[in-house]
């Protein structure tokens, strides 16, 4: 069965070895919706085949929350109406263009347009793609719309972030759950992985407005409010840190002179994420 984390809001868990992104379901008295539609149609067919084996309103949409493959290449088989963000829309209907097999895969890694991570997880997950079958979601709204299931509503905002511009989070006002995908997370777009302060402090604001208990992210497990916002508070903080300095090694020194101690491994990350963006201006 899928994970519940409240009554009305369930949870398929994220599964990294071929980067699969949690997938979520809420359930309205009158129907339900799904939260992205997975990376692959087998991933869309795992996902529904827990859903036929639950006592619940039939689903009506599905949304999705940003335009990176792992959130969209199983919309199709799903076959729900999508909704998403215009600028979503707008990136999927390019991608639909686009040939999938490995050489085109391997020349756009060239280019630059696609980063080998992604094109290896692609590979992993579905070694053969002759019938890979993009679609492009059927609604797009601009800001912010809410949709009510009956008993529930989802409210959809565009936030956008340095990982994906497009990213669009959703919220359940009763349940008090938000779904992030994958908008709090690092730009590994344009060259290094980066992280912008700038940035980072615009995104955490329109996410923190919301009275939330549980935080669902694409690819970690759910976290309660005092994890997340301790996150938060970690991150901007290692920013405030680096401020513009564009050396490792100095970054790391004020962090150390800061915090009193060393940086953790993951710590370490963040320094030299937001080292990167700061290279990149």
């Amino acid at each position: 069965m899928l994970k519940q984390l409240t009554n009305r809001v369930y949870y398929m868990p994220h599964y990294s070895d071929t980067d699969r992104p949690a997938l979520g379901l809420i359930c309205g008295d009158t129907f339900s919706v799904i939260i992205d539609s997975g990376n692959s149609p087998a991933h869309a067919k795992d996902f529904l085949a827990l859903v036929d084996k639950m006592d619940i309103r039939p689903v009506k949409f599905v949304i999705i929350t940003h335009w990176h493959w792992d959130h969209i290449f199983g919309m199709k088989t799903m076959g729900f109406v999508s909704i998403s963000h215009e600028d979503t829309q707008k990136k999927i209907a390019y991608l639909k263009t686009l040939n999938w097999d490995d050489a085109s895969l391997d020349a756009r890694v060239v280019t630059g347009e696609e980063i080998e991570f992604c094109r290896d997880m692609i590979k992993r997950e579905m070694p053969n793609r002759d019938h890979l079958e993009l679609k492009v979601p059927d609604l797009a709204f601009t800001d912010k719309i809410a949709v009510d299931l009956g008993g529930v509503n989802c409210v959809i905002e565009h936030v956008g972030g340095v990982h994906a511009q497009d990213s669009s989070i959703i919220y359940i006002p009763e349940e008090k759950v938000m779904f992030l995908g994958d908008c709090i997370y690092q730009d590994f777009y344009s060259g290094e992985w980066s992280y912008d302060l700038n940035e980072l402090v615009i995104l955490l604001d329109k996410i923190k407005k919301y009275d939330v208990e549980m935080y669902v992210t694409g690819h970690q497990h759910p976290k309660t409010r005092e994890e997340m916002l301790g996150f938060f508070d970690d991150l901007t903080s290692i920013g405030e840190i680096v401020a513009k300095e564009v050396s490792l090694d100095k970054a790391v020194t004020a962090f150390t002179e800061a915090r009193k101690e060393k940086p953790s491994e993951e710590q370490l990350e963040y320094i030299q994420n937001f080292v990167n963006g700061n290279r990149k201006k």
